[in-house]
């Protein structure tokens, strides 16, 4: 079977080159990126196996054992275009147009210089024969790195901005985790991307760690009460761990300056940093939006753009952005 599904994965992935990609690389003067375009196409294949499992287990969990119930979806539409923009490529294509060209420059500059990033094999040869064990240092070492753009995001107020998008949502689903200003996805490309380069990820790791860590997050915002238990809570983030990161307010005693619970994949980085809570209840998410401009953008992906770069305007002039963190 596994065999069998490989191969169906890999034809795919050429038939989709050769008759779609490859063609259209060369008809745009492109011949350059071919390799990078096959790559390509398997990232947009893994989204769709990405979304096609998170939909699979997560919305039967939201239907049949949802942390609130709704009158309606409507606002859960704008994610669902979120999330299908992200997963399906389009996203992904325009930050690799934007960034291909810079990260293809300086790979051939450090070449030339006789730098190249040394993988974790290099440190620790050791782990040539334990791919799994290499696997594992690579994503705690990432989901550190996200731990610490996540907490940055709420703490800068220009940054805070953009990701107050992510946060506006009242009716949380598994959807939601695509939920993002396009140019604070591009910030998180760019540091995810980046950190990888520099610690040396193989390409046969990054595709990997990278389902891995979104699986999760589809997770954690599913509108579910499913809970992992006293001890659980502390092994992987959860739907319940992280509803109380997007509480439109936290119980008194238990404010945090710029909120809790960061942690993408391993609680611990918020046990030790001193950003846990572990709340008994399903709190209500979102933000306080006190302008009619946030409120009229909460479920319109394009007003929810156009306010993200006006907010983040506000903030770099020194004015107070329209809506606050947690």
């Amino acid at each position: 079977m596994n065999a069998f599904l490989t191969d169906l994965f890999v034809n795919t992935q050429g038939w989709l080159f050769d008759r779609l990609v490859q063609p259209a690389l060369f008809a745009l003067g492109l011949a350059g990126y071919v390799e990078m375009g096959f790559e390509g196409i398997e990232f947009v294949l893994m989204g769709v196996l990405e979304l096609g499992i998170a939909y699979t287990i997560l919305r039967p969990l939201e239907a049949f054992w949802p942390a609130e119930r709704w009158s309606g979806r409507k606002a859960v539409r704008v994610d669902v275009m979120y999330t299908l923009l992200n997963r399906l490529g389009i996203i992904p294509v325009v930050v690799f147009a934007l960034l291909a060209p810079a990260f293809m420059a300086l790979d051939g500059w450090l070449r030339f210089h006789d730098v190249i990033p040394r993988q974790l094999e290099d440190w620790l040869p050791g782990l040539d024969t334990h791919p799994l064990a290499s696997f594992l240092i690579y994503l705690l070492i990432l989901d550190f790195s996200e731990y610490w753009r996540h907490r940055l995001s709420h703490t800068i107020s220009w940054w805070w901005a953009l990701h107050g998008i992510h946060h506006s949502q009242r009716q949380m689903s598994f959807w939601t985790d695509s939920r993002n200003h396009l140019l604070d996805d591009l910030i998180g490309g760019v540091w995810f991307a980046g950190l990888s380069l520099l610690i040396g990820v193989p390409p046969g790791h990054f595709i990997g760690l990278l389902l891995t860590l979104r699986l999760v997050e589809n997770l954690s915002h599913a509108n579910t009460r499913l809970g992992f238990g006293r001890w659980g809570e502390y092994l992987i983030v959860g739907p319940r761990y992280h509803r109380w990161h997007h509480a439109i307010d936290l119980p008194e005693g238990k404010r945090y300056r710029y909120g809790c619970n960061f942690a993408i994949l391993f609680p611990f980085w918020d046990a030790l940093f001193g950003t846990l809570y572990l709340g008994a209840g399903l709190p209500a998410t979102g933000i306080h939006e006190d302008t009619p401009e946030a409120i009229t953008a909460r479920n319109d992906f394009w007003g929810q753009q156009k306010l993200g770069l006006i907010l983040m305007w506000r903030a770099l002039a020194g004015r107070r952005p329209g809506s606050s963190a947690t």
